[in-house]
């Protein structure tokens, strides 16, 4: 652990703690309280670490240099209907929500698409595996197509770490702290999706959650856009269900403003959902407007997916010709395993209740806290094993993280130096027309750190805080 505490024996008073928070309220790391969650009346620093966390550099490049062949993997699943149809055959029996996207994915192949613009913001994230001869690499725990946060926040972050290190005297440190923009970067895909749809009164609009906390993460992307004069409205799927409309040309109306591009930073969870609001979705999906991410593209960032790419043979069926690329993509694969009825689902039961502390299991849902580990593994397949059931679940290595030493700094929270866990997440943006990719970019980066106490939960769900890497 001492190799990789790196700021341990750096001395900060009480005062000197509080520098730390006014920082992050200075450069607007926000969030509004638990308290108040739908104004802004009162708002607190969002939750950071004191210092920077180191990541080996060559492993933080890697993940960077990867990232425009994942975008373009997305989009390449996103095409291939027969893919998603094998892919997500065995998990729509047995996962509503999933079914309920894909039954929207082919109403819209049936129908046909109106849109040649797509559109995607991704967040590819990973963990650093500590092998047993002290050698790292870099795994993909998952990546995220639909609604992929805290673009806005890490933009900030940079500034809090170099003024807490002139604060504490390490003036060398402060000028390895990377510059870091992917708000500008968000923004760039969806400036250039707008500019493609052609209409200058056409607006964005980010669809969103009733309870928002993390509405500062999200008004960093859109000031950007307010800088390049395009129109951003912000509004909820209830919204769009009394007002949305589409026209004979099936433009999108909601308000009377016609809608170039539809945000979603809500739509990933199956409460975010009633009839009405998968009525909603569908009429967005049959729309004109470009949608980020469109029902492909949200169906290509599911859990099965994931692990389906895995076998052999499924990347060179998106790469042909192409083998660099399907090494590189293959190399940040951890072991993921089917849970379908049959010989190899068996076998994959039997592995992880044999040794459940190897293995995560994942069902179909994002937002984090809803991963499976340890005793706990065993409990859910001993009831699921013989059972259909098991098919809305994949299993994952449990990826083994090299711990660093860092404090978290968290409102009402103590301050102590922690044993803590990062994850490093990349952003993506790319925007086809037609068959022409006419961007596809990196557009930054977000490094995550817990506490080790805690096995799974993000930022937004009180238990990883934001961080800066400090490359070793």
């Amino acid at each position: 652990l001492t190799t990789f505490c790196l700021f341990e024996k750096t001395q900060l008073n009480v005062l000197e703690m509080d520098v730390a928070k006014d920082s992050a309220l200075l450069n607007g790391v926000l969030m509004r309280t638990k308290e108040t969650p739908n104004s802004s009346e009162v708002v607190t620093y969002a939750p950071f670490t004191l210092f920077p966390s180191p990541v080996p550099k060559a492993i933080f490049h890697q993940a960077l240099t990867v990232q425009t062949h994942f975008n373009r993997l997305v989009d390449k699943i996103s095409q291939d209907s027969n893919f998603l149809e094998e892919a997500l055959a065995s998990t729509i029996k047995v996962d509503n929500f999933t079914e309920r996207l894909f039954n929207i994915y082919r109403h819209v192949l049936q129908e046909g698409r109106t849109q040649s613009i797509v559109l995607g913001l991704n967040r590819s994230d990973y963990m650093l595996d500590q092998k047993e001869d002290g050698s790292a690499s870099l795994k993909q725990i998952e990546i995220n197509t639909i609604a992929a946060s805290f673009g806005g926040l890490s933009s900030r972050t940079p500034n809090i770490h170099r003024h807490v290190l002139k604060v504490a005297g390490r003036l060398e440190e402060c000028k390895r702290i990377l510059d870091n923009n992917p708000s500008a970067g968000l923004a760039e895909g969806l400036s250039k999706a707008w500019d493609l749809y052609g209409s200058e009164r056409a607006v964005i609009l980010f669809l969103i959650e009733e309870v928002q906390r993390n509405i500062y993460d999200h008004r960093y992307v859109e000031n950007e856009l307010w800088k390049r004069n395009i129109p951003v409205i912000r509004r909820q799927f209830e919204d769009v269900c009394k007002t949305g409309c589409l026209d004979q040309n099936k433009r999108l109306f909601v308000d009377g403003r016609e809608v170039a591009i539809v945000y979603f930073r809500n739509g990933y969870m199956p409460q975010n959902y009633t009839e009405q609001n998968w009525e909603a979705r569908l009429m967005i999906e049959r729309s004109l407007a470009v949608k980020c991410p469109d029902i492909s593209t949200h169906l290509a960032g599911t859990k099965k997916v994931q692990q389906e790419l895995c076998r052999p043979g499924v990347l060179e069926r998106f790469f042909p010709g192409e083998p660099d690329v399907v090494e590189q993509i293959r190399a940040t694969f951890a072991g993921l395993y089917t849970l379908d009825m049959g010989p190899e689902g068996d076998k994959t039961v039997a592995m992880a209740l044999a040794k459940p502390n190897q293995f995560v299991l994942k069902p179909q849902r994002e937002g984090g806290g809803n991963n499976i580990y340890g005793a706990e593994i065993c409990h859910v397949l001993e009831g699921v094993k013989n059972s259909t059931e098991r098919m809305a679940y994949i299993l994952m290595d449990k990826v083994q993280p090299r711990p660093v030493h860092n404090y978290l700094l968290r409102l009402g929270s103590p301050l102590k130096l922690s044993t803590c866990l990062s994850e490093l997440g990349v952003f993506g943006v790319y925007v086809r027309y037609g068959q022409d990719m006419v961007l596809n970019e990196c557009a930054g980066h977000l490094l995550r750190t817990k506490s080790d106490e805690h096995s799974d939960g993000g930022v937004a769900a009180g238990v990883a805080v934001l961080d800066n890497p400090f490359l070793v």
